[in-house]
């Protein structure tokens, strides 16, 4: 694997940590000041990125958690109409592994969408009438309908997605994005997560984290009820200049620590408690949207008004890109509907179509778009067969990894492209398989960064978000 001078900061930073903690006075303020300078010298990220010169600043990715149902919403299988309740041939199936919620099924009975499906702009893309604000849009998006998984089950399916490993404990790639690029604005984070939507998969903060990266490059969640950041406010008693006081006080504690044992971390923390000042005045600026025109509410709906939702959250994303953070990250819950998915499909849809939209239409209108990469999918796809029975009106879908959508815009990406094809069930992929690493690759192609390079070096070897794997999407590539 490439090893590449982007660990360089890295090799300097745990010499001089070895040089400290061997010398009992150090080297004095001049030293000082020099190592908190390479620790903070992450806001310019690390030297040598971006690669080359990147077609997106930032990336607003909006995770379906609980994996939409591709052939209900993006891919049109007009077909299938005609097989309603057949069994699913095994020359489809080919013995791929199924969850333990329909391995015991007796019976795997073919359930057609429901909902009619139109072609939209001058590209012909095929969405169905649960995206209606999407589908106005069509020309600006491209559909990859051949993304593909390993993963079967939720969370390793999402965890597979963020940080590039099925297993718990690599950093996420808003991570990977922060410690390469760094942060365009001294007073927010560079990573900010937001959760909405109620049941389905639990998610974990570890979805956002920083892994074996130092703490520094971790997502910030923000919070709907209090505080958007814990934390932020000063405590009862508590002036602004208290706290000041207070946290030059601790600085000077913690500039002790770290001359005489040189632990990244130390220096991490020092940099956090400044942020975390400086967002005392820029986070409330950015949460209040009161100021915001009647017409921008009702252009992301109702819901817009009522934080935690996913329309305020996609509010927040669009001003959290017009303030430069590097990676957005909304989380939306809900969309694992092993039953009653027509119904279930459809409340989803009515939450997240009309922001979504609305977020992309924005970026275009204040020429943001042109350089922010917006991301929308789940962790994988759902099956064609009905899981439990199937009825006139109702039906259910069980987990499916072989094959499902996902769009992108924006930054780096071609318009109005339908990429890859699956079959006439949509269960195994025909044309131009697209795997998570692939998607990667691609995404911090987008942003200048060639995916081999950007590594980091840790228990004697170095990772990468796409691991050993990954390879760019050329022709969706603008």
């Amino acid at each position: 694997m490439t090893r590449p001078a982007d660990n360089l900061q890295q090799r300097l930073q745990l010499n001089r940590r070895h040089f400290f903690s061997r010398t009992s006075t150090g080297l004095g303020v001049a030293a000082l000041s020099s190592l908190l300078g390479t620790a903070n010298a992450a806001n310019s990220g690390v030297a040598g990125f971006p690669n080359f010169a990147p077609k997106a600043k930032r990336v607003i990715y909006l995770f379906q958690s609980g994996a939409p149902s591709q052939m209900d919403l993006f891919d049109y299988k007009p077909t299938l109409k005609d097989l309603r309740a057949t069994e699913l041939p095994d020359s489809i199936r080919q013995g791929q592994r199924l969850t333990g919620m329909t391995s015991k099924q007796e019976s795997f009975p073919v359930a057609p969408s429901k909902f009619a499906f139109k072609q939209h702009g001058e590209s012909g893309a095929w969405l169905s009438d649960l995206m209606p604000h999407t589908a106005k849009l069509a020309d600006e998006l491209c559909f990859i309908r051949s993304m593909h998984t390993e993963a079967i089950n939720h969370d390793p399916a999402i965890t597979f997605f963020q940080t590039g490993a099925q297993l718990a404990g690599r950093p996420s790639m808003g991570s990977w994005l922060s410690y390469g690029l760094g942060s365009e604005n001294k007073d927010l984070p560079a990573f900010v997560a937001m959760v909405s939507g109620s049941g389905g998969q639990p998610l974990y903060d570890r979805l956002w984290g920083s892994g074996f990266l130092p703490t520094k490059y971790q997502g910030v969640k923000f919070r709907s009820v209090g505080d958007p950041v814990l934390y932020l406010s000063d405590p009862p008693g508590f002036t602004r200049q208290q706290r000041r006081r207070f946290l030059d006080d601790l600085s000077q504690l913690n500039e002790l620590q770290l001359k005489e044992f040189g632990d990244p971390e130390i220096s991490t923390r020092i940099a956090q408690y400044e942020l975390a000042y400086r967002m005392q005045t820029s986070v409330p600026e950015l949460t209040d949207v009161s100021k915001e025109p009647k017409h921008v509410f009702e252009r992301y709906g109702e819901d817009s008004k009522t934080p935690g939702t996913f329309a305020a959250n996609c509010l927040l994303a669009r001003r959290l890109a017009e303030r430069d953070v590097r990676f957005i990250q909304l989380f939306h819950r809900g969309w694992d509907q092993h039953a009653q998915l027509p119904e279930k499909i459809g409340q989803q849809a009515k939450d997240t179509d009309q922001p979504t939209a609305a977020l992309i239409q924005e970026l275009k209108e204040r020429d943001l778009l042109k350089d922010t990469l917006v991301m929308w999918g789940g962790e994988f796809g759902r099956t064609v067969y009905c899981q439990g029975k199937l009825t006139k009106d109702d039906y259910g879908r069980d987990h499916h990894p072989r094959c499902f959508t996902v769009f992108l815009t924006g930054g780096g990406i071609k318009p109005g492209v339908t990429y890859g094809a699956t079959d006439d069930y949509c269960y195994n992929i025909t044309e131009n398989p697209v795997h998570v690493h692939d998607l990667h690759a691609t995404m911090l192609r987008c942003l200048g960064i060639d995916h081999t390079k950007l590594t980091y070096k840790f228990q004697g070897r170095y990772h990468r978000l796409t691991d050993v794997h990954g390879n760019l999407i050329r022709d969706i590539l603008a």
